[in-house]
């Protein structure tokens, strides 16, 4: 591995954050305490699911694996998983966005029914937890896992992840806009958001920092002061950081000592390297900063409140028309930000499909799970169509028969993909997987009786 490699891999394999960072690991002193919670040995010995094939779809070469869709209760499915030795431990990002808690039923714009969302309370928390616990030991030493919830359960949730990760691997709870502003006629703030909790599986996990574009007005501000010499913009910071050290960083340098209480940020000799180079700004009173040129910057570094992330609001925005479902950018940014090509992504709820296209996109491996036929149906048009604009929804436009494939698509499949149904799925009818294999009229694609 080349050197320059080397510091790629060291970066983007990122210690605890600084909402943990330090911090010893101590026994977990709190938990949630309900009927019905079984131990962690119970969830992992619970009865496995079995399933078959019953459609594969490929397209170009295959390089020995074949992404996986999978029709069925998730929690038996997951337990056969850790049998599976191309999966188990191969996990590196999860993304799950489960039933909320709503007591509601769920239905698509169609009008076919997508999932019942009934479960609450203790329930609905052994149901999670269960899940998170076999999640936990499908993902890679450096892996995450991302839960989608919204402010019903994402207190207890976070407890939950605590037990099942440990509090010292909490890295974030974001916050993300889900709408524009709402008009309540209730005594109550408008709910305008929901929540992501990310959580590493181990202190060193796969971390690929996102970036927002600068604005000229924010770059100005940011970065005010030019060069002389080169005409570059910069900015400065100190040289120095907080904590006495005894080392090379702890020495004077330039016959001047660190500020009381802190150390240099890097050695004498790599400051003396800094200066060489014109990137050490001396004050009148002799106080050196450090400049860091605009031209350098990726981009802002992405904080914890999202809010360009928000569901269809728009009579252009392309959605599946799968309720409850996703923006492709949320789950873009999170599948770059935590997995690299090539990696495996999992979405064992998998809905309209959302994580899965972006992981398509992005040249990830990926396996998607649900239970619901609609799930499975819409996952699969999406793979041969694309989605629609929302307002052919609302006109109640169909979509044209000669419209597309996504192979005719920049973000085509272009890998493989089988399906996969338990048993007790008897509801894939011969039928209906003629209809999704007519689909991919540009793919290699067969059924498996």
């Amino acid at each position: 591995m080349t050197q320059n490699a080397h510091q790629v891999l060291t970066r983007k394999r990122r210690r605890a954050s600084r909402l943990s960072e330090g911090t010893p690991i101590r026994p977990l002193d709190y938990e949630l305490r309900y009927a019905g919670k079984h131990a962690e040995s119970d969830v992992l010995a619970g009865p496995q699911t079995v399933s078959r094939p019953r459609l594969s779809v490929t397209r170009g070469e295959t390089s020995g694996w074949r992404n996986r869709l999978y029709l069925g209760d998730n929690l038996g499915l997951l337990r056969r998983l850790l049998h599976d030795s191309a999966v188990c431990h191969k996990v590196r990002l999860v993304y799950i966005d489960p039933p909320f808690a709503t007591g509601g039923v769920f239905e698509s714009r169609n009008g076919n029914r997508a999932y019942d969302d009934v479960a609450h309370g203790s329930n609905y928390l052994e149901f999670l937890r269960q899940r998170m616990i076999l999640l936990r030991e499908l993902l890679t030493r450096d892996g995450s896992l991302y839960l989608h919830l919204d402010a019903k359960m994402i207190f207890p949730a976070k407890v939950i992840m605590d037990e099942v990760f440990g509090p010292a691997n909490f890295r974030n709870c974001i916050t993300r806009k889900k709408s524009n502003r709402k008009n309540f006629t209730r005594k109550q703030y408008g709910n305008i958001s929901d929540y992501i909790l990310f959580y590493s599986k181990e202190g060193e996990y796969f971390w690929n920092r996102p970036h927002e574009e600068w604005t000229e007005e924010w770059a100005h501000r940011e970065y005010q002061y030019v060069d002389s010499a080169t005409g570059r913009r910069y900015k400065k910071v100190p040289v120095h950081a907080p904590g006495v050290r005894r080392g090379e960083t702890g020495k004077p340098w330039r016959g001047k000592p660190p500020p009381p209480g802190k150390h240099w940020q890097y050695p004498p000799t790599y400051l003396d390297e800094l200066d060489a180079r014109g990137e050490i700004y001396w004050s009148p009173t002799g106080n050196p900063r450090r400049k860091i040129f605009f031209d350098q910057s990726q981009g802002v570094p992405l904080q914890d409140i999202w809010l360009d992330c928000r569901d269809a609001h728009n009579q252009n925005i392309e959605i599946t028309g799968y309720p409850t479902e996703k923006p492709i950018d949320l789950l873009r940014r999170i599948v770059e930000a935590s997995s690299e090509p090539g990696d495996l992504v999992m979405d064992c709820f998998m809905g309209s499909g959302t994580t899965i296209v972006a992981a398509e996109e992005l040249d990830r491996r990926w396996i998607g799970i649900d239970s619901g036929m609609e799930a499975i149906e819409t996952t699969i048009k999406r793979l041969a169509h694309g989605s629609e604009p929302m307002g052919d929804f609302v006109n109640g436009k169909k979509a044209k028969a000669n419209s597309p494939t996504l192979f005719d698509h920049p973000s085509a499949l272009r890998t493989s993909f089988d399906l996969y149904a338990c048993e007790e799925m008897a509801c894939v009818s011969k039928d209906a997987l003629q209809a999704w294999l007519s689909l991919f009229r540009k793919a290699s694609a067969s059924v498996h009786a």
